[in-house]
């Protein structure tokens, strides 16, 4: 099969796109995105190690929990527990270009963010990211080098909201079962899916 293998190549499949697209990017939160931004819980997190390995992390918290600092040119998140692997963050330390996606539920359009990312110990906006008295430590601020807005064509084309397309139970492994089958273990997949939980709700926040 053809390889494509520079930009002409792909732009004689694929037009040019008309300039409100290709010129859609600006470098600061106006007052509908951040609206967008304050409705919704979940965001993707993009960044990329200095040998040029790719990380996406998803981030969950309570709409309004990304912050829009520094009159619409900066946003903030707050660190939270997970897995103690510090993808994202080791990343950020040696390369710190990241890409944001911003998802509402039943929302068909999403929002991106690109920019340049700074990790904070004890920022003096720490007191907004409290969920359940616990305040987080660290917190990362991206500097919006363009914002936009995403069409709606992949929700609409995975009906990605829409419950009669989704799979049942049994047709998707629980991470117990995909953990069981990456790492080999004896261990039952029923008691990892219960570990799993537990750890999930208790140390969640």
């Amino acid at each position: 099969m053809p390889e494509i293998t520079d930009l002409a190549a792909l732009r004689a499949i694929v037009a040019d796109p008309p300039p409100f697209i290709a010129e859609k990017g600006i470098d600061h939160v106006d007052a509908e995105s951040r609206r967008f931004l304050e409705a919704s819980p979940f965001f993707l997190l993009a960044t990329t190690g200095a040998d040029g390995t790719v990380d996406v992390s998803p981030r969950g918290d309570p709409g309004g929990q990304v912050l829009v600092l520094d009159d619409g040119k900066s946003v903030a998140f707050a660190d939270r527990p997970g897995n103690h692997r510090l993808d994202s963050f080791r990343n950020i330390l040696e390369h710190p270009r990241v890409g944001m996606l911003f998802l509402v539920p039943g929302r068909e359009h999403t929002l991106r963010i690109n920019g340049h990312a700074r990790i904070f110990e004890d920022p003096p906006f720490a007191a907004d990211f409290v969920v359940k008295g616990k305040t987080p430590r660290l917190a990362v601020v991206v500097e919006i080098e363009e914002l936009f807005l995403h069409c709606a064509k992949a929700f609409l084309r995975s009906s990605l909201w829409d419950p009669s397309s989704w799979p049942s139970g049994d047709d998707v492994p629980s991470a117990g079962r995909i953990a069981k089958s990456q790492s080999g273990t004896h261990v039952p997949a029923a008691a990892i899916d219960a570990a799993l939980s537990v750890d999930a709700r208790t140390n969640r926040y």
